[in-house]
């Protein structure tokens, strides 16, 4: 945490010569109350009386002034503190893997971001202040005394290992009560994450389980409530623990300055600025208690930020990166074996440790189809050459998908390497990576924004005409221009103001104004109706041309077209070769001909 403070030492001195300042100044009103009692009211001094009442005004402007340059200081580095944590976390989260991403609920990795990082911000712009504050008054308010009366000042310290005890006790209990309470909160926004947006939303209402959620949430909201309670009750007990202390050390100090009064070895101003002092005292003190048990929560903070910012990456590039500048489109598999456990077990071991979900972390870091297999792929050996279309076909669990995955590298191989143009992609920077090679999904993802701006994510530069050509490409722009608004029309949560097709022809869009020389794609036609089918494809003709491109193939049109098919089993090339050939050989592209394609139009 202190390398995050760094940036901001000047404002941290700040702070600390303001904190000096106004521990100084509050140490002079007793000092003025005393020489009023024994010196200017007894000598009848007006013009005495007159300049310390003006010092008692003087002091809380000076104090209040200070103050505010204090705040102004402590805000400023504290929020930029925070600033550059949550920033850090984000950019964190967004550089891992996809395995990291399958095996986590969104609504938990908000939580850190927002709960636990504003938690943070607590401990560095109050507590930390109010510890070296409270610190440096006690001091100095104990030096003061001294030189005062120092038998009474030391019955008023008699009484320290009392603030000591319950503060180191409660402290222990209110740390271990914040992880559970921010554990407990970071469960129910997961819930409320999953359940209150379009999808979930959907689902719970098709399915009547209205009343089974409210259950569950209400089941995660009580928790957060009994902890809630709990937690307030035992610094209740505390507070009023200080209070009696405070109370008795008080009444000590009282007691014994009457003493010392009535037996003439103490003047009455002199009871009258120890008793001020007093308050001066156990104040900070009792501050002093109260924030060890706030850092000791606020802690829990730290520990839970950190722990994400702490996960290895799993996916990464080397420092001597290599860029990506005129791309053939040359893909080379070279004996490539790939098993999700093993590639994400260091990202999910910390995931596991602090219970983000769960599910075994072999299930949360593959594809559906993938649980429960050891190895999703199993020494993989070809090369595609430039502008070359290869169909993926196989049936459901082959691995058709990780080869998908393997090459923009959303997870690394286990063994072997996959390569383009003759390079390792693990030696190419992630940037050229990604720029380089174009992905439509089966599953297409749109921002909650305008088509225009859901296109310009691919490129942000892209200018009006470049959209349209694009749009005109993928099949959609008649479509668009027919709408109210055009390429201004926000499209909903994920797309959802959008039939199937049409997200699937914007998705097309935007990867032809990407323009990469590498093409990943899913088909995904098979649920939509004829036309939409016709026209997707039509589109996904015109984007391969020239291209190198792996489709994962669902219509017997794509495979016919295909230069060369892969078919995959269980994680294996098992044969390889144009449609006629492998219909001859009578393997297993013969039987998925016949049970997937023979039907398809």
């Amino acid at each position: 945490m202190l390398a995050y403070a760094v940036p901001y030492r000047s404002l941290l001195v700040i702070v600390f010569v303001t904190i000096v300042v106004i521990t100084f100044v509050s140490l002079v009103p007793p000092l003025l109350m005393r020489d009023l009692i024994d010196t200017a009211i007894p000598g009848e001094n007006l013009g005495r009386v007159t300049w310390l009442g003006l010092g008692m005004v003087a002091v809380p402007i000076v104090n209040g002034v200070v103050g505010v340059i204090q705040r102004w200081a402590s805000a400023r580095a504290g929020e930029g503190i925070i600033y550059d944590l949550r920033t850090g976390l984000y950019a964190h989260l967004q550089r891992m893997s996809l395995g990291f991403f399958t095996a986590t609920r969104p609504g938990e990795m908000m939580s850190r971001l927002n709960n636990d990082v504003v938690g943070a911000q607590s401990a560095v712009t109050g507590t930390a202040v109010s510890l070296v504050s409270n610190s440096l008054s006690a001091v100095a308010t104990l030096a003061v005394m001294l030189s005062l009366e120092w038998r009474l000042t030391l019955a008023a310290v008699a009484i320290l290992p009392l603030f000591l005890f319950p503060s180191r006790r409660v402290g222990k209990i209110l740390r271990s009560i914040t992880r559970d309470q921010m554990d407990a909160n970071a469960r129910m926004n997961a819930t409320m994450n999953e359940t209150l947006n379009l999808s979930g939303a959907l689902l719970v209402k098709l399915f009547g389980r209205t009343s089974d959620e409210d259950a569950k949430f209400g089941g995660h909201a009580a928790e957060v409530r009994d902890l809630g309670v709990r937690r307030a009750l035992i610094g209740r007990w505390f507070f009023m623990a200080l209070g009696v202390v405070s109370a008795f050390g008080t009444a000590l100090v009282f007691w014994l300055g009457a003493v010392l009064v009535i037996h003439g070895s103490l003047t009455i101003g002199t009871i009258v600025a120890l008793s001020a002092y007093l308050v001066g005292l156990y104040g900070p003190l009792s501050a002093l208690s109260n924030a060890r048990v706030e850092l000791a929560t606020s802690l829990v903070s730290f520990e839970r930020v950190f722990e994400v910012i702490d996960m290895p990456r799993d996916i990464d590039e080397p420092d001597d990166a290599i860029e990506l500048d005129e791309v053939e489109g040359r893909v080379t598999f070279d004996g490539v074996a790939f098993d999700y456990r093993q590639v994400a077990s260091p990202a999910l071991d910390h995931v596991k440790r602090f219970s983000w979900r769960s599910q075994s972390e072999e299930a949360g870091a593959a594809p559906p189809e993938m649980v429960g297999r050891a190895r999703a792929i199993d020494r993989l050996d070809f090369e595609v050459e430039p502008g070359r279309l290869v169909a993926l076909v196989g049936p459901s669990g082959a691995g058709k998908t990780t080869v998908t995955y393997l090459i923009p590298r959303l997870y690394d191989t286990t063994e072997g390497r996959v390569l383009i143009d003759g390079v390792d992609v693990r030696r190419l920077s992630l940037h050229s990576l990604a720029d380089a090679i174009g992905v439509v999904t089966q599953e297409t993802f749109l921002f909650h924004d305008t088509i225009a701006a859901n296109m310009r994510y691919a490129r942000p530069d892209a200018s009006d005409d470049e959209i349209v050509a694009a749009a005109t490409a993928a099949n959609i722009h008649d479509f668009v221009s027919e709408l109210p608004d055009a390429y201004e029309t926000l499209v909903g949560e994920r797309g959802y103001r959008l039939s199937g097709g049409e997200k699937q022809r914007v998705a097309i869009a935007r990867v032809i104004l990407k323009d990469p020389k590498i093409l990943v794609l899913d088909e995904a036609t098979s649920h939509l109706d004829a036309r939409s089918e016709a026209l997707i494809q039509e589109a996904l003709e015109r984007v391969m041309a020239g291209r190198t491109s792996f489709v994962i193939a669902h219509r017997l049109s794509t495979v016919l077209a295909a230069d060369r098919i892969f078919v995959l089993d269980r994680g294996r090339l098992v044969e390889e070769g144009r449609h006629q050939e492998l219909l001859a050989r009578e393997g297993l592209y013969s039987d998925l001909f016949r049970t997937q394609f023979s039907a398809a139009p």
